[in-house]
């Protein structure tokens, strides 16, 4: 399972990496800095719309992801159910997300984007499904393609109006969003037909009893991604409301700058857990012991949070005037601190992946209920004091809570042996890692030379500390 883990982790990497950094630094940030308070304006209704997806899944990908990867002869008799269960919840999703959004004030054009987006929401929701058909088969490869497709069409699309000349006129928002339901279901087609031949399928099924069976035996997923959602995505929402409307507009502008850093570097950490899952969840039926894998996932992913995080830290106001135009130094200041919250998110990512494969989501819930109130309670407390500032500060207590809980509760679970060597080895490596970046801050060169210094030393420190091992990556690809 490491063999597959290493060769899989790498190949979806290495396409992700040559696809979305440019989506998110030539597309998108193009996009933002050309139309600024208009994409603020679509920033604040985008994770509006985001709130409620989990009414588009009821968890049943993360079940679903799980239980074929356990149980692949039924990926057929469920397929064909499931996907009549998905066309329902999007009719109630919908329902749901205009209800609140009327309760709350949104008019006129918020509810015309609202639309759009719930229509993205549903169709991203789809392709997700579908693809923890094919993850749960261990297709990795064919999932690693189908993770970067819907980018890869946007970048298409985008780049044709940004830059191809084919219109005088000047690139508004809504194309934006046009462009994003396009590559959506050009993405969701594919996938499609992916699993309908893997799956032989012939035809939809209605089946009442078997509906009930899944939303109960999926419940529990769905009310960890609402109370997950809740606490990662109402960030913005809460500013836009809690703010004076001039200064919650600007506000939003600044912490959907600093927060598309971190939503990039993000993916890093969640194209681990895409792996993770069913490969856990299929060493845990199978009685293997995971905690080697463990280890290697979370010294990969820790390893590079925290050189991105410290690096984001030291050299946050030359990366923010790097990428926009406005707000440099107020959307530094948040992104110093959302950034060193990757940390945090990162070790959800290993650990929470974990619990999922076990099935503890009850300790899972609790947990998220937790942080979502004291995410809650923090927002409404520090916004209106402290602003973006006070809705990162926010984000970062509550992650750092959250990770610290997940951590305790898989070792009480796993009894994993507590490696005081190992965990002094990461202790030294974090101050190794300060210390190189405050050094590397100081000199006298460019800021672009001194981070690359800083990259290139803290992996090399990693290296000597044999957090990062050549030869063991090698081993495990030779041997498995």
């Amino acid at each position: 399972m490491q063999k597959k883990f290493i060769t899989n982790l790498g190949l979806i990497l290495l396409l992700n990496f040559l696809v979305k950094p440019f989506w998110i630094f030539g597309i998108d940030l193009t996009v933002q800095n050309l139309l600024s308070t208009d994409y603020g304006f679509y920033f604040a209704v985008f994770n509006f719309s985001f709130l409620f997806n989990m009414l588009l899944d009821l968890g049943i990908t993360n079940f679903n992801n799980r239980n074929i990867a356990q149980n692949s002869q039924l990926l057929n008799k469920h397929f064909s159910r499931i996907m009549v269960l998905k066309l329902l919840l999007a009719v109630v999703y919908l329902v749901v997300t205009f209800g609140i959004a009327l309760i709350i004030g949104y008019h006129g054009r918020q509810l015309k984007f609202l639309l759009l987006l719930g229509a993205n929401q549903f169709l991203i929701s789809l392709i997700f499904y579908l693809r923890s058909n094919i993850s749960g088969l261990l297709l990795f490869k064919t999932d690693s393609f189908l993770s970067v497709l819907d980018r890869i069409l946007m970048i298409i699309f985008c780049s044709l109006l940004l830059w191809g000349n084919i219109t005088s006129e000047p690139f508004r928002i809504e194309w934006f969003i046009y462009i994003q339901t396009l590559a959506y279901s050009l993405t969701a087609l594919t996938a499609l037909g992916i699993v309908i031949k893997k799956s032989a399928f012939k035809r939809l099924s209605w089946n009442r009893p078997f509906f009930i069976m899944i939303i109960k035996k999926s419940f529990p997923f769905a009310l960890l991604v609402l109370l997950m959602t809740f606490y990662n995505r109402i960030d913005s929402v809460l500013i836009e409301r809690l703010l004076p409307d001039a200064k919650g507009a600007e506000q939003v502008t600044v912490y959907a700058s600093a927060f598309r850093l971190l939503d990039a570097t993000n993916m890093i950490a969640f194209l681990f857990s895409v792996l993770l899952i069913p490969i856990f969840s299929r060493m845990i039926k199978n009685r293997e012991s995971v905690e080697e894998m463990v280890r290697l996932s979370f010294t990969l992913l820790i390893t590079i949070a925290i050189i991105v995080a410290a690096g984001s830290f030291f050299f946050s106001h030359e990366l923010m005037n790097l990428l926009y135009r406005e707000h440099i130094d107020e959307s530094s200041g948040v992104f110093r601190l959302l950034m060193l919250g990757f940390v945090a998110i990162s070790t959800t990512y290993v650990f929470g992946s974990l619990l999922t494969a076990n099935g503890s989501l009850m300790q899972l819930n609790i947990i998220a209920a937790c942080s979502m109130i004291i995410s809650l309670t923090l927002n409404i407390i520090l916004i209106p004091r402290l602003q973006a500032i006070g809705s990162a500060y926010a984000s970062i207590i509550t992650q750092y809570l959250s990770a610290v809980v997940q951590i305790i509760v898989a070792q009480y679970l796993f009894r994993f042996r507590i490696n005081i060597r190992y965990l002094s080895t990461l202790g030294i490596f974090v101050l190794g890692v300060i210390g190189i970046n405050l050094l590397t801050h100081r000199l006298g060169y460019s800021w672009l030379i001194n981070f690359s210094i800083m990259l290139v030393g803290s992996f090399v420190f990693a290296a000597l500390l044999r957090l990062l091992s050549v030869r063991s990556l090698i081993n495990i690809l030779k041997h498995g």
